[in-house]
């Protein structure tokens, strides 16, 4: 079995800066880390890659620093790794990370499993898994919780719905995006950081995956951040100082009066 799973480097803090001419994030200067949700579909791969000896490669849109995040999933035990990156990326929407992601899916050609986390922790959009399953043409299963059986053509798993679970049987190749239910993931191991630091990353740009210009970055992108404002939260109210049993009173009646007025009691 063939494994690819695309993951995403994202800002450590919470502490996240936008510019808000282009408005896309500042990351320059922010310590980066693997996105948190992306663990599960890695460590979900190499329970894959153990039962069924497969190979698991891992790809990543991103700046060349987006290098460390590929070789910390090595670490943790998958195979290989490939970078996107061009400055023609650079501000890609959903829809336009799918589509790179998917046109690198297409040009590693042999998989049988594309597996992704839920979401990004920094756009929080949960549109990357279900984009690349669109361009692909693949089936997919979203909120996935359980992989029950595999067999030569076919993956049954179960999903996470409102209400319960719903359980799936898919032809392969398949997308799924896996929730937190699905694996507790591993750390890095010794000798996966001895491998991983002699692994070296190929890096694509968009005329190795026959990616159209057109289709890339901010010019490709259908979504645009249209404005960036702080939200200010203002309470406006009335302050009562109480200083003896008349005031105290005259408090209460004014709270009691407050509170009829608005139907609240």
């Amino acid at each position: 079995m063939e494994i690819i799973v695309p993951i995403k480097q994202v800002p450590e803090t919470s502490n996240v800066k936008m510019d808000e001419k282009t408005g896309t994030m500042i990351r320059e200067g922010v310590e980066s880390i693997i996105n948190p949700l992306d663990l599960y579909a890695i460590e979900t791969a190499i329970r894959l890659k153990e039962q069924f000896c497969s190979e698991i490669t891992i790809i990543s849109m991103g700046p060349s620093k987006a290098i460390e995040a590929i070789k910390e999933a090595i670490a943790m035990g998958c195979d290989k790794g490939i970078l996107l990156s061009d400055r023609k990326f650079a501000g890609s929407d959903t829809w336009a990370t799918s589509y790179v992601l998917s046109q690198c899916i297409k040009k590693i050609g042999n998989f049988d499993l594309v597996l992704c986390g839920e979401r990004a922790t920094d756009g929080d959009t949960a549109q990357v898994g279900p984009g690349i399953a669109s361009f692909l043409d693949l089936p997919i299963s979203t909120f996935t919780s359980e992989i029950v059986r595999v067999e030569k053509d076919s993956i049954q798993v179960k999903r996470l719905v409102e209400g319960g679970y719903e359980l799936l049987d898919i032809k392969l190749p398949a997308v799924l995006t896996v929730v937190k239910e699905i694996s507790n993931p591993r750390l890095p191991t010794l000798k996966g950081k001895l491998k991983a630091k002699e692994i070296k990353i190929p890096i694509w740009g968009p005329q190795i995956i026959d990616a159209q210009d057109d289709c890339l970055g901010l010019n490709g992108s259908p979504t645009r951040v249209v404005k960036i404002f702080t939200q200010k939260i203002s309470r406006e109210g009335e302050k009562l100082i109480v200083k003896d049993e008349d005031g105290l009173n005259k408090a209460i009646d004014k709270i009691m009066n407050y509170l009829i007025s608005k139907d609240i009691i």
